[in-house]
């Protein structure tokens, strides 16, 4: 039987928490633990930051390098990642583009309409970069409004399908309007070279490839949790790691092949390892199987009043990590500049400085943690209430 702690300090160490990355550039981290889900919050920072210590103004200026950038990828969904994984997100990312237009087409939007609008985009930005309302401007009636029942859709107006194929084509991308990677105000530049130009892997090569990363990143995983991350049914993803000749463990969760040996000598470090992570950091959204790195008896501390009765599924709020395991959770305090935490263990000497540390952090270089692009500072106050309060306890 593997114990549940040498589960989670392996899954800890693949993540690099236990500091083996420390200094390391922003692009490097991400291709050895995984692209960072950007939601507009801070995810992308402190994934950096409680991995390597990347300081924010280490990773936007990686970002405005192109060393690493926010692209549409699995499942539709955004993430920052390493430049040498651009094509490759791009590409799995692709059919979740094109089902927007399944929506448009019952709209009355054709194929035709969105070609000739795609091409004024790219004659307009052909000037510079541009925002939104000035790419609309400078289209005028190539893109039009669909009216109450694309409002109904979620699909107001053509132009977001246009650039949404522009970006999953890799004929533009989007740029945050102030460097930073915790927002959502952009503008749409030209890329120049074309990323996709001289990829040639197939769908199912892109599968396998996808498999290949994800398994490192966080193996030993499940099929089903490879199937969450990578939106494949049962039958492609099974034809996805075949290639990969995954090793089995105990129960159905398998690795590669090469992390066997590795995984046998390891041993769960003695001394406790703090980190501070986001509430989507990648030790538990990758798999997303939430009791698999939190301890039974501490489930009650996360239920608070607004999650009473609710399926715990995702973290609650920020998550505070030993050797993979969650022993606390985090907000910041914006009226006070500082965390409010609830530990699931006793406070020690190394466990208050992890926070101070991180706190110090975010209060001198980002302003804020928030989770996702609506998260607020009133929206979080009673989180950090129940924090301060010691709910469960």
């Amino acid at each position: 039987m593997i114990s549940p702690e040498k589960l989670r300090a392996w899954w800890s160490h693949k993540q690099a928490l236990d500091g083996r990355l420390r200094g390391a550039d922003p692009a490097h981290v991400l291709e050895e633990t995984g692209w960072a889900r950007s939601v507009g919050g801070v995810g992308p920072y402190l994934t950096l930051h409680s991995r390597a210590g990347t300081s924010r103004e280490a990773a936007d200026a990686a970002q405005s390098g192109l060393e690493i950038h926010e692209l549409p990828a699995v499942r539709g969904c955004t993430y920052v990642l390493p430049s040498k994984d651009f094509a490759l997100a791009l590409k799995a990312g692709e059919s979740f583009a094109a089902n927007e237009m399944k929506v448009a087409y019952k709209l009355g939007v054709t194929d035709k309409e969105i070609d000739k609008l795609c091409d004024a985009v790219l004659r307009a930005l052909s000037k510079g970069p541009l925002e939104p309302e000035q790419i609309r401007e400078a289209t005028g009636q190539a893109s039009r409004n669909l009216g109450e029942e694309g409002k109904k859709k979620g699909v107001t107006t053509t132009l977001p399908l246009a650039l949404g194929k522009l970006q999953s084509s890799g004929d533009i991308r989007r740029v945050p309007m102030n460097g930073r990677l915790d927002q959502q105000r952009y503008r749409y530049s030209l890329w120049r070279p074309n990323p996709m130009a001289k990829f040639a892997m197939s769908s199912e090569e892109v599968q396998t490839e996808l498999a290949r990363r994800y398994f490192t990143w966080t193996g030993p995983a499940t099929l089903a949790e490879f199937q969450w991350f990578s939106a494949l049914g049962v039958k492609a993803a099974k034809a996805a790691i075949e290639p990969l000749q995954l090793v089995s463990l105990e129960g159905d969760r398998m690795l590669l092949p090469e992390d066997r040996e590795k995984f046998e000598s390891f041993k769960t470090p003695r001394q406790a390892q703090y980190s501070l992570v986001s509430s989507i950091d990648g030790i538990s959204l990758l798999r997303r199987d939430l009791k698999s790195i939190v301890d039974e008896h501490d489930l009650k501390f996360m239920l608070t009043a607004e999650r009473a009765g609710a399926a715990l599924v995702d973290l609650p709020s920020h998550a505070i990590l030993d050797r993979g395991r969650v022993v606390g959770i985090w907000e910041y305090d914006t009226a006070t500049e500082s965390i409010a935490w609830l530990p699931f263990i006793a406070k020690n000497q190394d466990l208050t400085k992890a926070v101070a540390q991180t706190e110090e952090y975010v209060r001198t270089q980002l302003g804020d943690a928030r989770s996702f692009s609506l998260d607020s500072p009133r929206s979080r106050a009673p989180r950090i209430e129940a924090l301060r309060k010691g709910v469960g306890r």
